[in-house]
């Protein structure tokens, strides 16, 4: 299994800094072009502007876009690649994803795009196809899937079925870990309301404590976490942080409603100034989760193209400001 991400805790950042401060000091010392480089290079890697910004591609959907069309449009919207939802429904099929997943990958790769994660609706290992998606996702060099959502129940108590899933994420740790692909757990909300086990990041938290972080990771949503937690939502990051490997970015209001990127709570936050702090080298997902097209009058290539890369502008903004 990848370990890349397997940790983001393996040091502290008091001993990466004290590493960096040995080596510059080194390189002042000796003069020596080569390692004042390497000094150089251990600084930059604590900035978040080198890394890759991908769409969650479920808004492709709308176009009814083929794999090329797709790929052309993601190389001119600026982004690094995507994050495609394999699921019913979705951009690929899992009964397809040995034919599929491959062509949309090559048709990326010709444009110096890639999958780095993707989206599925696996929540067990009797999920149909779900062996088939993580061995073709690992294939085209993959390093992380999202799992399913984990409806709620309302005649079951949350400790009954935050039990349930942690019995079936132990056999889906073990496939996935066999396969090589890190399962990812995403704090998701709908409609306002944590109707999603996990959707509450305290739930979350619960269902992932005691795993370990090289076996399952979460998806951290700022945007769902704003709208459940509110100001609430920097004490629930700090308890997850073992666990976060994928930074999810849409951008919401306090307590609820996807805006564009810059026009909600998100730039009111240290949420970037975290993920520095904590090292994150991993991919940023980029979800369009708001009307990007006057209202549903104006769909068109034209449009998606104009808000994908003011989302991303306005993103690589915040990185680079972290």
């Amino acid at each position: 299994m990848s370990t890349l991400h397997a940790s983001f805790n393996a040091t502290t950042p008091k001993e990466a800094l004290s590493r960096r401060a040995f080596l510059a000091r080194t390189a002042m010392a000796t003069g020596g072009v080569a390692v004042f480089g390497s000094a150089l290079s251990a600084f930059a890697d604590t900035s978040l502007s080198s890394c890759p910004v991908v769409v969650f591609s479920k808004v492709y959907q709308e176009l009814h876009l083929n794999f090329e069309d797709a790929a052309a449009l993601t190389a001119e919207s600026d982004l690094n690649g995507i994050d495609p939802p394999v699921r019913p429904g979705g951009e690929v099929l899992p009964e397809r994803v040995d034919d599929d997943l491959p062509r949309y990958a090559e048709s990326l790769r010709r444009r110096g795009l890639s999958i780095p994660l993707l989206t599925t609706a696996i929540t067990s290992t009797s999920t149909p196809y779900a062996e088939k998606v993580l061995r073709a996702a690992k294939q085209i060099g993959a390093k992380y899937y999202r799992l399913g959502f984990f409806d709620r129940r309302k005649d079951r108590s949350s400790a009954e079925q935050v039990r349930e899933i942690r019995d079936k994420l132990k056999d889906v740790m073990a496939m996935s870990h066999e396969i090589g692909i890190l399962p990812l757990f995403q704090n998701h909300s709908s409609g306002g309301r944590a109707d999603n086990i996990g959707g509450d990041l305290a739930e979350l938290h619960d269902v992932l404590d005691g795993f370990e972080p090289s076996q399952i990771g979460a998806a951290f949503d700022i945007g769902h976490a704003l709208i459940i937690h509110g100001n609430e939502w920097e004490a629930h990051f700090r308890r997850l942080k073992p666990f976060i490997k994928v930074a999810y970015i849409k951008d919401a209001k306090m307590g609820g409603g996807f805006v564009h990127f810059g026009e909600g709570a998100i730039s009111k936050t240290d949420y970037f100034k975290q993920l520095r702090a904590m090292e994150y080298n991993a991919p940023f997902s980029l979800h369009v989760e708001f009307d990007w097209s006057n209202g549903g009058t104006n769909k068109n290539r034209e449009t998606l193209v104009k808000a994908l890369r003011e989302s991303c502008s306005t993103l690589r903004g915040w990185m680079a400001q972290a």
